[in-house]
């Protein structure tokens, strides 16, 4: 077993639960985080959910279910090789996208523009709106109850409106310091998975080459290496052998830029991680590549015709959804009619976040489909 380092999250020192338990033993903390969180209802729902491409457009593109399972691959490599805590850094890259609405960021900013007058819809924390209060497994507690340690890394982004509402978890914002390193290396293993592997789909459906990637440095150079190694491979084999040698070289970046990071700043606690500016980082050079990188797939990929007409049906339907809720609450499920009695807009924002691409799809068309059944 691998000793942590001294600024490493410590299961035995968390800042504790919202509802207080008894000891997770055998397992850890953040094993039990971990294990509540692959339970969940919310983590079975992103399999149907949208990442770039709609869930029904293929079976073999990446969904919120696996893009989840690659962010925790990349985040545990890097977390054992940085002597700090896997299980956490796992938990973290797991939950990250339990709140992520169908029909990936089309979706949720179709949301959040319907939600604009009640405070808005973000994912991150819609994240935290999940496991700290909708997910309903348990007698004595809404949500899971994870550790502090858990929800702070879920929460990757809050305004200071938010922060203020949100008692310790969002006081970092108000104070301005980071989370442990656990949460910044689950944020950057998020990139990274995130990059490389819409890279990988964007060339499977053919919206995007390896002629227009040859322009892109970082792609551009380990494709070079490929194909200067192995002068005879085709197909799919050179872009995976290219995709993952690009991975590969982020990662150990990663970690060596945020090793020296760590030493320069002198930590020796959590605490003081938390006080120190950002230490998980790519170098600068390799930095500027990602970014590139990151540029090429937003004017390419992202704003792809093609794309762009899956983003426009999807802001269609969340946005007749939210109407048709709000306008009528009868139109919601029982459980939900209850909810909205109480909290309104916001209930109605919970329950279509929570629909997976097919079940959004197939809500809309019960309510405005003409031909549809009348129940």
């Amino acid at each position: 077993m691998i000793e942590l380092a001294p600024y490493a999250a410590q299961s035995a020192t968390s800042r504790g639960r919202l509802h207080t338990e008894p000891p997770a033993a055998p397992r850890s903390e953040f094993q039990r985080d971990r294990d509540r969180i692959i339970h969940s209802t919310a983590f079975r729902r992103l399999e149907y959910k949208t990442q770039v491409f709609v869930n029904h457009e293929g079976d073999l593109f990446r969904t919120r279910l696996t893009h989840s399972l690659e962010v925790a691959q990349i985040g545990r490599t890097i977390a054992r090789l940085l002597h700090v805590n896997e299980d956490l850094v796992e938990a973290v890259a797991l939950a990250h996208d339990l709140g992520h609405t169908p029909f990936g960021h089309a979706g949720q900013d179709a949301l959040n523009a319907c939600m604009r007058e009640h405070g808005g819809f973000e994912h991150n924390l819609q994240s935290l709106r999940v496991v700290d209060l909708l997910e309903e497994r348990y007698a004595e507690f809404d949500g899971l109850n994870l550790s502090f340690e858990a929800r702070e890394g879920i929460l990757k982004h809050c305004s200071l409106a938010h922060a203020e509402k949100l008692g310790e978890v969002g006081r970092r914002f108000i104070d301005k310091q980071q989370p442990s390193l656990e949460a910044q290396i689950a944020n950057l293993a998020d990139e990274i998975a995130y990059n490389n592997h819409d890279v990988d789909d964007g060339l499977r459906s053919g919206l995007i080459t390896l002629e227009q990637l040859s322009e892109v440095q970082i792609f551009a150079r380990h494709l070079d290496e490929v194909r200067a190694k192995y002068p005879v491979l085709t197909g799919r084999r050179v872009v995976t052998e290219t995709v993952r040698r690009i991975i590969n070289t982020l990662v150990l970046d990663l970690v060596d830029t945020t090793r020296a990071n760590i030493e320069r700043a002198g930590v020796t606690s959590i605490d003081e991680v938390r006080a120190a500016p950002p230490l998980a980082a790519f170098s600068p050079a390799l930095l500027d590549e990602h970014r590139e990188l990151k540029r090429f797939l937003l004017r390419h990929l992202y704003r792809h015709y093609r794309v762009a007409r899956m983003s426009a049906k999807a802001s269609r339907i969340i946005s007749d959804l939210y109407a048709a809720f709000t306008g009528d609450a009868r139109l919601l499920p029982p459980e939900h009619q209850e909810r909205e009695s109480l909290e309104g807009a916001r209930a109605v924002a919970d329950y279509i976040a929570g629909m997976t691409d097919r079940y959004a799809m197939r809500e809309h068309r019960r309510i405005f489909a003409v031909e549809e059944t009348w129940i």
